[in-house]
């Protein structure tokens, strides 16, 4: 003889307290109806609907229509485990707002940053950008279920799901002009696997705009003098650029053997030129926002790079144009051109020659000077060399594009040509090949950056006085 088997009928605890009053009013018909709807939070005939929907279901009538089922808006099961896999194995050195982004732009998945966050960290998977809170609060759950874990791999599993982690710096106040004030600075990371880099950058105070960058093997004037040349060339002239207290832009030489190597003079006299000040800090917080900056490109840049296939500088550097144009559509404000303070942008060859590296040398008695280990003759605009006496002191300008020029006694100036260590024939075994007249170099005009006495002003008003560097070009 067969059973009959009853289904139990599970509620939850609103929907056990609705069913518990509609029953107590159906089993009492003289309750009060108000005083029911008053404690469910209903209208009477919200209460009424329930009334039949119990007589005619009994408890089952007051389970909720949706239970078991999912969502509309639910994240399809094969989406969930993309996301993870995409991330764990192609994006893992992401933060989840890039990543959120990578998605969109690569592989077709459009989601929230706060879907993808919440997929990710069911996972225990954490951004490098989580706080320290969030990341005790997982240690600690994770060191619960490392307790409870049967086996060895489910131990390493949970170890293998923290990603490391960077600490923000404080935020302060913008300045109020596009143009008012550009932090700069230099951070050395791996920027591709195996090399580590020196990124140099510029960041508009008010604004967010990445205004230059530029890679570089170390720290270098060269590559300043490079983020220096964009911010002059797309924006024009800022009133201020703001450093930090490296070698690069601020020291008292001591016994340095030659003037082009005092860095500090050339940046330095460079900004003088083009009016911009130049101020430097040793604290981090004081220049927050090239601080944060940094921090955002090291987890984004290295991810982009690796994707794109770049392995050498010059290609870092070249992708880096269009890279930091993107950033800055995403990321920077719109600058409002009534309130900018950039200065009109110069010429470009204005900029070739103010971003120079200045360098005392003396004339020897072959009439000649050496420079960075060659021997170089002073040629006329006529292509003609020209005689100094032997000690003449000369002020060598190496410009940006790297033609080099010899100012003397600040009235005149002259093209260097480097002398050959070898003749070009010899004139008992080769035929005399046929004269040629000589090439007439482009030599600018004496301008201001160049006289010595200028510069020698600002060494002194620097402190450089007491040092080899005002000896050097006296």
């Amino acid at each position: 003889m067969g059973g009959i088997f009853i289904k139990k009928v599970v509620l939850t605890m609103n929907e056990e307290k609705k069913y518990e009053t509609i029953k107590a009013l159906v089993d009492h018909p003289n309750t009060n109806k108000l005083r029911a709807a008053v404690e469910l939070g209903c209208t009477l005939r919200t209460i009424n609907r329930m009334i039949l929907r119990y007589k005619r279901y009994g408890k089952t009538g007051f389970i909720h229509g949706n239970r078991g089922r999912k969502p509309v808006s639910t994240i399809p099961d094969a989406i969930r485990s993309a996301v993870v896999m995409l991330y764990l194995n192609k994006y893992y050195d992401a933060n989840f707002t890039h990543f959120t982004e990578l998605l969109s732009k690569h592989e077709n998945i459009t989601l929230s940053v706060s879907t993808v966050a919440h997929i990710l960290e069911k996972e225990f998977i954490l951004s490098p950008k989580v706080t320290r809170a969030k990341k005790k609060r997982v240690k600690k759950l994770l060191e619960t279920q490392k307790k409870s874990a049967k086996t060895a791999r489910e131990v390493c599993q949970i170890h293998n799901n923290l990603i490391a982690i960077e600490d923000a710096h404080s935020r302060r106040p913008r300045h109020a002009y596009f143009g008012e004030q550009e932090q700069a600075d230099a951070t050395p990371y791996e920027w591709v696997s195996g090399k580590i880099w020196h990124l140099h950058l510029a960041i508009d105070d008010a604004t967010g705009i990445v205004t230059g960058g530029w890679f570089d093997t170390q720290e270098t004037l060269h590559a300043y003098y490079h983020v220096l040349k964009q911010i002059l060339t797309t924006y024009g002239i800022p009133a201020k650029i703001f450093t930090d207290n490296r070698t690069v832009f601020n020291y008292k030489r001591k016994n340095s053997p030659s003037l082009d190597k005092d860095t500090q003079t050339q940046f330095g006299y460079a900004c003088k030129q083009l009016g911009i000040r130049l101020n430097t800090s040793s604290v981090p917080q004081a220049k927050g926002r090239i601080e944060r900056l940094n921090q955002t490109l090291q987890s984004r840049l290295p991810v982009e790079l690796r994707l794109a296939g770049i392995h050498d500088i010059d290609s870092a550097n070249e992708f880096l144009k269009s890279y930091l144009k993107e950033f800055n559509a995403k990321f920077a404000l719109l600058p409002n051109s009534t309130k900018s303070v950039f200065v009109e942008q110069p010429s470009d060859e204005q900029i070739n020659l103010t971003l120079a590296v200045l360098t005392g040398r003396t004339i020897d008695h072959g009439h000649s000077i050496k420079f960075n280990r060659h021997y170089y003759r002073l040629l006329n605009s006529q292509g003609e060399q020209v005689h100094y006496a032997a000690g003449t002191k000369v002020l060598v300008i190496q410009a940006f594009d790297g033609s080099l020029y010899c100012s003397v006694n600040d009235t005149d100036v002259y093209a260097l040509e480097a002398i050959p260590d070898h003749a070009a024939y010899s004139p008992e075994f080769d035929p005399e090949p046929a004269p040629q007249k000589p090439k007439k170099p482009n030599i600018p005009d004496m301008n201001h950056p160049w006289k010595k006495a200028s510069y020698m002003r600002y060494l002194r008003s620097r402190s450089y006085h007491n040092n080899e560097t005002l000896k050097e070009l006296l």
